[in-house]
């Protein structure tokens, strides 16, 4: 294997600045890299909201110049003071477009910032004139998601002449698919790229009279990931998980890998957790139940010992399965459980949940809103963990919680299928509850598959034990990218 000097470019990355998996990905996976050798630089937006005492947040270097809209804007860098495992984190400071009370959303209408194709549009350019101002030269820039996605399209459009660049590859990678960077096409002559990126039919940004910020990323990088190889397949065969890019996804089949994410064992483990009541580990389970009392303490349940705590932490909408959980309502509250959610969403499920929760007080708790430490709490003190997402490209929580013995009820789709196994009741093997159709009567079925066992200790420790020995610690998800850093280098 050969070392490189890699750049990531991300709109998130844990601790700075995080609102799920991105953020998750992009606080382990640089520091992976640059463990097993590579040279490796994280850019980010300098958000407001960045606690910049708390990360020892300096300026850095010298200011540059990012042309956006017509306008030449004076820009500067920020660093981390530490790297973090080695890597090197840089922030964009720009308060006009990042200085913001939240990353994507305007808190006063609840819809996207109208002006997020310009913010990262800016984000962009602004990555690459950084690397230019303090003369530091990536053989591989690795772009994640939409908000970094004109990377791409910039080094092979207005960047490719340009000789610091000559030698850069590629490679982005895809989070999520059901974000795209969708903007209206009369936008497009403001972020300054050259027109035939937005022909009909050839154009790398045109998709249906919109610009598709997701769409250049994938056409014109040199590679593209996506977080699990299940998702990989999906995406390119079945409209509703392609979310209309399936025929692009297609295209690029050569060049398109499956890596699935790994975890941060440091931040996620039962023996090392400092954001839970008491630790625990395979030999001496103890502490999982002080966390459940806990837990359920802080919630206002009773504490029933031989009745399972189920777990949820999730964004609440559609794609998680909440609307499955809402239809099932009283076929699952007929179970003998308890359930806390954690989580924030459309406001038509935070409804739906309250409305739920007062009907049984003594059954469900229902936090709406983003809380990391009670969300440790929530992995760590839950007996069984839910995650009936309707399309799953990786997640985290299901590995999260099979580590934490935790055992996951999930839905057969994307990372969930490659990384939960259904327990087989004849053999005794598995680590979890897996079901296949999108129904409210499959989810319940599997549901009551896990309920019932609970009940039957011993066969239960067997398998959450089961699932606290699975290892998917980013070692090896590492050496993959890092063998896909090399192919495209050699190319």
């Amino acid at each position: 294997m050969a070392f490189h000097k890699i750049l990531m470019v991300s709109s998130e990355a844990g601790p700075y600045a995080r609102t799920g998996g991105l953020g998750d990905v992009l606080g382990a996976l640089p520091g992976e890299l640059a463990r097993q050798g590579h040279q490796v630089k994280v850019v980010v937006p300098g958000y407001g909201t960045i606690d910049r005492k708390r990360f020892g947040i300096s300026r850095y270097g010298k200011p540059f110049a990012v042309k956006i809209d017509g306008n030449v804007v004076s820009t500067m860098l920020e660093r981390a003071e530490v790297a973090k495992n080695g890597a090197e984190y840089l922030f964009v400071d720009n308060q006009a477009f990042f200085g913001r009370p939240e990353f994507y959303i305007d808190p006063k209408t609840g819809d996207d910032y109208v002006d997020n194709d310009l913010r990262f549009a800016f984000f962009a350019r602004a990555a690459l004139q950084a690397m230019k101002a303090i003369n530091w030269r990536p053989d591989v820039i690795h772009a994640h998601d939409w908000q970094a996605a004109l990377i791409v399209v910039l080094l092979k459009s207005v960047y490719k002449d340009d000789p610091f660049f000559a030698d850069c590859k590629t490679v982005f990678t895809i989070h999520n698919l059901g974000y795209q960077g969708l903007f209206e096409a009369e936008r497009f002559e403001k972020l300054g790229l050259p027109e035939e990126l937005m022909y009909a039919m050839t154009g790398a940004l045109e998709f249906y009279e919109k610009t598709n910020f997701l769409k250049g990323g994938v056409m014109l990088a040199d590679k593209v990931t996506t977080v699990s190889e299940q998702y990989a397949e999906e995406i390119q065969s079945d409209d509703e998980f392609g979310c209309g890019l399936e025929g692009v996804l297609s295209d690029r089949s050569e060049d398109l890998t499956g890596i699935i994410n790994g975890v941060d064992y440091t931040l996620w483990s039962p023996q090392k957790d400092k954001k839970t009541p008491s630790k625990f580990n395979l030999s001496n389970l103890s502490g999982k139940r002080t966390c459940k009392v806990e837990l359920m303490g802080k919630a206002g349940l009773p504490i029933r010992d031989k009745v399972p705590l189920v777990g949820m932490v999730t964004r609440l909408t559609s794609q998680k399965g909440v609307d499955l959980l809402v239809e099932a309502a009283e076929d699952v509250f007929d179970m003998s459980l308890q359930l806390i959610i954690l989580g924030t969403g459309d406001e038509e499920y935070h409804k739906a949940l309250k409305e739920l929760e007062a009907e049984y007080p003594d059954r469900l708790k229902v936090y709406l809103e983003f809380n990391d430490e009670l969300a440790h709490s929530i992995v760590a003190g839950s007996d069984i963990y839910l995650m009936p997402s309707k399309y799953e490209p990786c997640g985290l929580n299901q590995l999260y919680a099979l580590k934490y013995g935790t055992v996951p009820v999930v839905r057969k789709v994307g990372g969930l299928a490659d990384t939960v196994v259904d327990y087989d009741a004849d053999s005794g093997t598995g680590t979890g509850f897996v079901f296949e159709e999108y129904t409210a009567e499959a989810f319940v079925e599997g549901l009551e598959r896990a309920v019932e066992l609970f009940k039957r200790r011993q066969l239960w420790v067997k398998l959450l034990k089961a699932g606290m020995r699975q290892d998917y610690s980013w070692t090896s998800s590492a050496s993959r990218y890092s063998a896909l850093y090399d192919s495209v280098v050699a190319e």
